[in-house]
């Protein structure tokens, strides 16, 4: 039979992080001696594809976007902005190299969004996210080459609306399918993973003026409420769903310059993983924690005070994004930003910088991360683009 080196799909996937389980030893009960909140214990899903940012906006401005103004790439970050566009309609396509900062040239991820008002208080949004992993060689059991390659590959269409709820408050909905083809069925047992999920966003603003004239505006998005994936008969994954809240002001500071100031907060709503020990006939029990083996529902509700450390380790499981954006007669833009998570959660830590422009339907954006604290990344010391057409109705 002939198999595929699933660490080379492991290694291609980037952005899939793995948990250690911590084989402790019954004398200390916690293996290395140290507190629990300091042991590395990351939250691992499948299709993490799903949580990269897939835009240059948001990705030059540390991946926030739950508060940001409206643009076209709301559909991943929060649907319910659609509703607040000042556009009739709009579409992007954005593109993102993958490892490319390795050599590596056909790993990528695409994303195509768009979306179109219904009327002054409701618009409706669609998108698809590809993520491309190249060309992978198979092998056989004893480790030979099998003459052929496979292409794995992932991607999620999504379908959102969203609606004026008060004059200060919109909500949206989103839904989604997932497909997810890591062996290209050529590995028997294993097969395409499909799973369905939902979004729930909504995003509150309001305008002020005085001496520091702006809008301010507090969004959340709860996505990828949905079904396990299972990639055969007989485990079952979950799919990254998440928890990201943020606030921002966009301040106007004369006739033709504008500043944004924006901060988000992310928490996987999925079960931490335990901390077990061998007892002495070598099996494994769980000292710590609570049992990720859950259903979906209990498993979003545990994932708030499961983490084998205690409130220290939950803490840890928020991720934090700062951006900033100025804005020149809305024609030219620069962007700034900076991402942060804890070491022993997955240790990504990186500045982000880019800039924009837009020339009347047509708008160019374009990113660059920069890994800090030596941490290396994906998208490190890579550029990243997008393009926007938005019309009006007069035009």
């Amino acid at each position: 039979m002939r198999q595929i080196l699933l660490t080379a799909i492991s290694l291609l996937l980037g952005t899939a992080l793995f948990a250690q389980q911590i084989d402790a030893e019954k004398s200390t009960g916690f293996g290395t001696g140290q507190d629990l909140e300091d042991e590395y214990n990351v939250i691992t899903t499948a299709v993490s594809f799903l949580t990269i940012t897939p835009d240059s906006r948001s990705g030059a401005m540390g991946d926030v976007g739950a508060a940001t103004t409206t643009d076209t790439w709301a559909q991943h970050s929060n649907a319910s902005k659609y509703a607040l566009a000042k556009n009739d309609f709009g579409i992007g396509l954005s593109y993102t190299p993958w490892l490319s900062n390795l050599g590596i040239k056909d790993i990528n991820l695409a994303y195509l969004a768009g979306y179109k008002k219904l009327s002054d208080k409701d618009a409706v949004g669609a998108s698809l996210c590809y993520f491309s992993l190249g060309d992978i060689p198979a092998y056989d059991e004893d480790g030979n080459s099998a003459g052929y390659t496979i292409s794995p590959k992932e991607y999620s269409i999504d379908v959102s609306y969203s609606r004026y709820l008060a004059d200060n408050f919109v909500m949206g909905m989103t839904g989604r399918f997932i497909y997810s083809n890591l062996t290209g069925g050529t590995v028997d047992d294993y097969h395409a993973g499909k799973a369905v999920a939902a979004d729930i966003s909504g995003t509150y603003f309001k305008e002020f003026k005085g001496s520091l004239p702006g809008l301010l505006t507090a969004g959340f998005n709860i996505s990828n409420i949905g079904s396990k994936i299972s990639y055969s008969d007989d485990n079952k994954d979950f799919i990254p769903c998440n928890m990201k809240l943020g606030v921002g002001y966009n301040l106007q500071i004369d006739q033709y310059n504008k500043l944004g100031l924006y901060f988000d907060i992310n928490k996987l709503l999925v079960p931490t993983p335990p901390v077990y020990i061998k007892d002495s006939d070598g099996n494994t029990v769980e000292i710590k924690g609570k049992d990720d083996e859950v259903s979906v529902p209990q498993g979003i509700f545990q994932s708030f005070f499961d983490a084998p450390g205690g409130f220290k380790e939950e803490m840890k499981e928020f991720t934090l994004g700062i951006g900033a954006e100025y804005w020149y007669n809305d024609q030219f833009a620069a962007r700034l930003g900076y991402f942060n998570e804890a070491e022993t959660k997955g240790d990504r830590k990186y500045f982000t910088a880019g800039a924009g422009v837009r020339m009347n339907v047509f708008g160019l954006d374009f990113s660059y991360l920069i890994p800090i604290n030596g941490k290396n990344s994906p998208l490190a010391n890579t550029f990243r683009f997008s393009l926007v057409f938005d019309f009006n109705k007069s035009k």
